[in-house]
């Protein structure tokens, strides 16, 4: 194994953590892994349910007067910019943003952005 050097070539020190510690920190991650077990089996009643994933190009305003003018080949042009991101909605709510890409000729997201879950909940308030 190489050996680690800091920036002017010396070996730092490494110190040991005292073994209270270390046992602590192993303990801890056992509980957690327990933990972990314990929400994925509550979970999993949940990971059926169907949702709506869905994103949107872009918006307009215009009036009843400009509609009516629409016709073929007319451009109505959006708010959003090219390569600004796009968001995400799950069942209406904004979750996520990504950017567009093209897979086997058809749209899609790659995600860039997941939003806090805690900003989800404030959401809803």
């Amino acid at each position: 194994m190489a050996a680690l050097y800091d920036e002017y070539g010396a070996r730092p020190k490494i110190k040991e953590a005292p073994e209270e510690e270390t046992r602590a920190v192993v303990e801890k991650t056992e509980e957690e892994k327990r933990a972990m077990a314990e929400i994925s089996s509550e979970l999993e009643q949940y990971m059926d349910i169907p949702l709506v994933v869905s994103t949107e190009l872009g918006r307009a305003k215009t009036t009843v007067r400009e509609l009516l003018k629409y016709g073929p080949g007319t451009v109505v042009p959006l708010d959003k910019l090219v390569g600004e991101p796009m968001e995400i909605f799950i069942n209406g709510m904004l979750t996520a943003r990504g950017e567009v890409v093209v897979v086997n000729e058809r749209f899609g997201i790659r995600v860039t952005d997941v939003i806090d879950p805690m900003d989800l909940v404030r959401q809803q308030n």
